[in-house]
C-alpha cells in the first residue's frame, strides 16, 4: 500500500506543479471581487462535482461574503428532472435562478455530462458569464461549448485527481479574493 500512496501522491504533486494558469486564476479573483456587492455566483455539478460546488458555495457565502448558491436540493432536482428530463434540469434551474449579471461555474470531471453541457449552452445563449472546470480530454465538449469563457482543464483521467484540483483551484480563487488563507472564528 505504501507504494500506491507514494505513487498517488507523486502523480497529484506533478499535477499541481504543472498547473500553470495564474493569468486565469488572477482574472477569476478579480471577477469574484466584483460579486461582493451585487449579484451572485451559481455553482453546478454532478456527484462529486456537486459536493465541490456545495463546499465552495458555503465558503463563498460565509468567508468571502459573496452571495452564492447550488442546486443540490434533492426535491428540486427530482422535480425538474421529472418534468424536463435529467439532461435539462440544470438548464431549467438556471432559468429560474440566474439573472443577467450573475456568474455561473460549471464543474464536470469528464466535461461531457449532458445536463452540464445544456446548462453551458443556456449560459452562452443568455450571455451569462461562465467559468468551467473539467478534466480528462483537453477537447471535451464543455470546453468547446464555453468558447468565449474561462476554462480550467486538469490534465488527468483520474476522477479523484481532477476533483481535488477543481476544489483546490476554486478555494484558491476564493482565498485570493478575500486576501488571506486563514480565518478566525469564535
Amino acid at each position: 500500500m505504501k507504494n500506491f500512496f507514494d505513487y498517488n501522491k507523486d502523480k497529484f504533486n506533478l499535477l499541481l506543479k504543472n498547473t500553470n494558469c495564474n493569468k486565469e486564476l488572477n482574472y477569476c479573483v478579480s471577477i469574484f471581487k466584483k460579486y461582493k456587492k451585487k449579484n451572485k455566483i451559481i455553482l453546478v455539478g454532478n456527484g462529486g462535482s456537486a459536493a465541490i460546488a456545495s463546499h465552495v458555495s458555503v465558503d463563498l457565502n460565509k468567508n468571502a461574503k459573496i452571495k452564492s448558491l447550488t442546486f443540490n436540493e434533492p426535491s428540486f432536482i427530482t422535480c425538474l428532472a421529472n418534468d424536463y428530463g435529467h439532461e435539462n434540469w440544470m438548464k431549467e434551474a438556471l432559468d429560474i435562478y440566474c439573472h443577467k449579471n450573475d456568474l455561473v461555474i460549471l464543474i464536470s470531471s469528464s466535461g461531457n455530462s449532458k445536463n452540464i453541457l445544456k446548462a453551458a449552452k443556456w449560459c452562452v445563449k443568455k450571455k451569462i458569464k461562465l467559468i468551467t472546470f473539467s478534466g480528462f480530454s483537453p477537447n471535451n465538449s464543455l470546453i468547446k461549448s464555453n468558447y468565449n469563457g474561462i476554462n480550467f482543464w486538469v490534465n488527468s483521467k483520474s476522477y479523484n485527481h481532477v476533483e481535488l484540483m477543481h476544489l483546490f483551484l476554486l478555494l484558491s480563487i476564493m482565498d485570493a479574493s478575500i486576501g488571506r488563507l486563514y480565518y478566525r472564528f469564535s
